[in-house]
């Protein structure tokens, strides 16, 4: 497998259509501008749907890739290492951020086990039936991954999107569930971008006090040292630095974009993994929006390489979908009023341009009294 030849199967949102629907929105009866940023969401949607109007995210659902990280045996997570299972089953039980925000709003909530280190008994079969393995390396000393088991991830990735499209869901919000998965997703960040330890090395979304932060610090320290060599290579630098559930994550980004399936990306490890999807088809990130500002240093950095400006910054730093489920009502809002506002009549529209004829020609006027 190699993930550049993504490049040639993904296209950018149908830019004819964009321009149609920028048109449409400025014959709405709200001033173009009035809504600010939902009005380019609007028209984002209708690119990426090639509709106008734009159609409404009737199907939208919650997809959380999971998995363990053994970097979290050095203390560098706000969680004991091994218990991402217990944050899976507060989801399935509804008893978790993510789970009663999308029990609120509907949406289906989907758990991908690729790499918990748990026994399978304790968790449904639907969630583990597509693990890859029992935990991911400890990335400081070794490889997250054989090239195998990545390339395995990356298309157990790539079936869940498929799943997903040929099932109808309309757009995605993609978190993940993990122990330790920040700090893999950093040292991905800081290899890709180039950039020291100290500047990408975050507190997590369980928090942690100043020791721990600096044996995660560095802990990315010597994980990069391993990343360095193999940047060339996004597959080798997944196995290497990265886990099964990234792995799986990257291959669902990419894939989303070629079946043209948008996703609304939560926190730093989403960003992690598009980044290195970036790197293998460049026009992917299009297809993605950035749902909110985790707070996690590493995560600014991937979204400014990329290019994307979050919807939300509400200081939300629990992570696990919560806060790209939060973006999801303002981008349903922007196909609402995008597709629903009603459009002037023509009597109005001859008589607003009428109106700015008038201004116009009473500031030339003024303007020549001026120069007189």
């Amino acid at each position: 497998m190699n993930l550049d030849d993504f490049s040639d199967l993904i296209e950018r949102p149908d830019g004819g259509v964009r321009r149609d629907a920028e048109e449409r929105r400025e014959r709405l009866i709200v001033p173009p501008g009035a809504l600010g940023r939902l009005d380019e969401l609007g028209e984002w949607l209708s690119a990426a749907q090639q509709s106008v109007p734009v159609r409404a995210v009737e199907q939208p659902r919650v997809v959380l890739f999971a998995g363990d990280h053994g970097v979290a045996e050095l203390g560098v997570s706000g969680r004991a290492a091994g218990t991402t299972h217990e944050l899976v089953r507060a989801a399935l039980d509804g008893a978790s951020p993510v789970a009663v925000l999308a029990r609120r709003f509907a949406v289906p909530l989907r758990i991908v086990d690729a790499g918990i280190d748990c026994d399978p008994e304790l968790l449904p079969e639907s969630v583990v039936r597509h693990r890859v393995r029992r935990g991911s390396g400890r990335i400081d000393v070794e490889d997250a991954l054989s090239a195998e088991e990545a390339e395995r991830a990356v298309r157990l990735g790539m079936a869940v999107a498929d799943e997903e499209a040929d099932s109808g869901t309309d757009l995605v919000v993609l978190g993940d569930l993990s122990v330790g998965g920040t700090t893999a997703a950093a040292t991905l960040i800081a290899a890709l971008c180039g950039t020291d330890a100290s500047v990408v090395t975050g507190r997590g979304g369980a928090g942690i006090d100043d020791l721990a932060w600096m044996r995660k610090c560095a802990a990315i320290r010597d994980a990069l040292r391993r990343a360095r060599p193999v940047l060339g290579d996004q597959l080798e630098l997944l196995a290497t630095v990265g886990g099964a559930d990234l792995a799986a994550m990257t291959g669902f980004l990419l894939q989303s974009a070629v079946r043209r399936m948008p996703v609304i990306l939560d926190g730093v490890v989403a960003s992690a993994c598009a980044l290195v999807a970036q790197r293998a088809a460049f026009r992917a990130p299009d297809w993605w929006l950035a749902g909110q500002v985790s707070g996690e240093p590493a995560q600014s950095k991937a979204l400014d390489r990329m290019a994307l400006t979050p919807l939300l910054d509400h200081g939300v730093t629990v992570g696990e979908g919560t806060g790209a489920l939060l973006a999801l009502p303002l981008v349903q809002a922007a196909a609402a009023l995008a597709a629903e506002l009603p459009e002037r009549t023509l009597e109005a529209a001859d008589e607003e341009d009428e109106a700015e004829e008038s201004a116009k020609d009473a500031e030339d006027g003024t303007k020549i009294l001026d120069a007189t």
